[in-house]
């Protein structure tokens, strides 16, 4: 069986372990991991680097320390595949640091470690970035293999459209938290979703939700948008008061 790398092994790490082993024996390497994870033999770094794609599932905010300590590193015929739940900033980062005969291929899988396991239609966005290894069209097949639907796009259309719906959920969602929303005995079908949403944007990571919210170019105005909006409503109360 073919062998694929992971470096990063939190929460999704372990998520795409999942669906990469129904193809692939697995390696992974992750400086904080501890225990093990079945089907997953752990190596060193140096090791890792010998696969010839390797996926990258690790925070944001780490990302380019990541591939500037890999740059040097990686074999000629390498692949590189993210996992970023924004694209701008990684695409960037891949294209400037990694040499020229090393493969990207940008992804963004569309759900996680909660809503893998309730969702019935995943999906994952992919870019051709740089496939020097021709490699594109083969992960393309694997993961409509694993019933997932592939929606090809640029970084910037993913980045825009991602403000509209990841940023604006979790951001919804840790407002939420805060405000204090809690069961009640007479709860709305519309309210238990808002709980749910709070349960599963708020069961991520706080440093997930400042890097949606930090490196994605689009969510700012986004979130000023929606701010606007609350006021906008406000000021509409007050006028039929007066």
């Amino acid at each position: 069986m073919n062998s694929i790398g992971i470096i990063g092994f939190g929460r999704f790490g372990k998520v795409l372990a999942n669906i990469l082993q129904k193809g692939f024996s697995i390696k992974a390497y992750d400086p904080h991991q501890t225990g093990t994870f079945s089907s997953v033999e752990f190596v060193s770094l140096t090791e890792l680097l010998k696969e010839k794609t390797i996926f990258i599932a690790v925070p944001i905010r780490t990302f380019e320390q990541v591939i500037s300590k890999l740059a040097s590193k990686i074999k000629e015929g390498t692949t590189i595949i993210d996992v970023c739940s924004v694209k701008k900033y990684p695409v960037n980062i891949m294209e400037s640091l990694l040499p020229e005969n090393v493969g990207i291929i940008a992804t963004h899988p569309m759900f996680g470690p909660d809503s893998v396991i309730s969702n019935n239609r995943l999906k994952m966005m992919m870019n051709n970035t740089r496939d020097t290894q021709n490699q594109f069209n083969f992960w393309k097949g694997f993961f409509m293999d694993q019933g997932i639907q592939i929606l090809e796009m640029t970084a910037d259309e993913h980045d825009r459209m991602a403000a509209q719906t990841q940023g604006v959920t979790h951001f919804l969602g840790r407002m939420l938290k805060e405000f204090g929303i809690k069961k009640t005995s007479i709860d709305t079908q519309g309210f238990r979703d808002l709980l749910d949403l709070v349960e599963q944007t708020c069961n991520d990571t706080w440093e997930l939700y400042t890097d949606l919210q930090l490196f994605n170019p689009y969510t700012e105005d986004m979130i000023n948008n929606l701010k606007n909006s609350v006021e906008t409503l406000d000021n509409q109360l007050k006028e039929l008061q007066t």
